[in-house]
């Protein structure tokens, strides 16, 4: 199977590196500091999501803005053990200039500090601080096609979250989902492999999507 397109769309977190260790030292020292019970935080689904969503869901509203601001701070301070997924130097190497973005749920200093930690520097981030509704809504990836100058459906986007691949189907993106954090039969997308170094990139204006065993 192949896919052609004129953009592609990259969630971070779970799709080009992966900083579940990190994720799970800073929101557990988190949880701690503002006392929130461990059954109340593995009720949360953290995965995909936006801090301040989270956040507002496990504290009173009077400490949401208190609460955000400490786990960014934990986050940022911590960013050891963010490794690079297989595939994803060598996928975004052979893509063209401008025509590519990283569509985060995290904030853009978070997402850029874990992307610079591996040597990542992309052309264009779209993140929490630039959208009203994040991830399943469709803002986040339209705002990526919109300022890459690309019509969505020429967009195809990589995620590992099902919250994720709704926002592509929602703004009418095709889309390719990694194994990487959901098990496959929770990932509804066009095509489903394991990890970025499955995917081959031919053409330089439309781009052309092969995946390999």
């Amino acid at each position: 199977m192949s896919l052609t397109a004129r953009a592609f769309l990259f969630d971070n977190d779970g799709t080009l590196v992966d900083s579940m260790a990190s994720v799970v030292r800073c929101w557990t020292a988190w949880a701690q500091e503002f006392g929130i019970s461990g059954e109340d935080f593995g009720r949360v689904q953290l995965h995909g999501r936006p801090a301040v969503e989270i956040v507002a869901d496990l504290v009173p509203a009077q400490r949401v803005g208190e609460a955000v601001r400490r786990i960014e701070e934990l986050e940022l301070a911590d960013v050891s053990g963010v490794v690079v997924l297989p595939g994803t130097l060598e996928l975004l190497g052979a893509l063209p200039a401008g025509r590519w973005a990283v569509v985060t749920s995290a904030t853009r200093a978070l997402a850029a500090k874990r992307l610079a930690s591996v040597g990542i520097h992309p052309p264009l981030i779209v993140a929490a601080d630039d959208v009203r509704r994040g991830k399943p809504d469709p803002e986040p990836f339209l705002l990526g096609a919109q300022r890459l100058g690309v019509d969505p459906a020429d967009c195809v986007v990589f995620e590992d979250a099902p919250v994720g691949l709704a926002a592509a189907r929602a703004a009418g993106m095709r889309s390719v989902a990694l194994t990487t954090t959901h098990p496959q039969e929770d990932l509804i997308a066009d095509h489903v492999i394991e990890g970025l170094h499955r995917v081959r990139v031919h053409g330089s204006d439309e781009m052309t999507l092969s995946f390999g065993a």
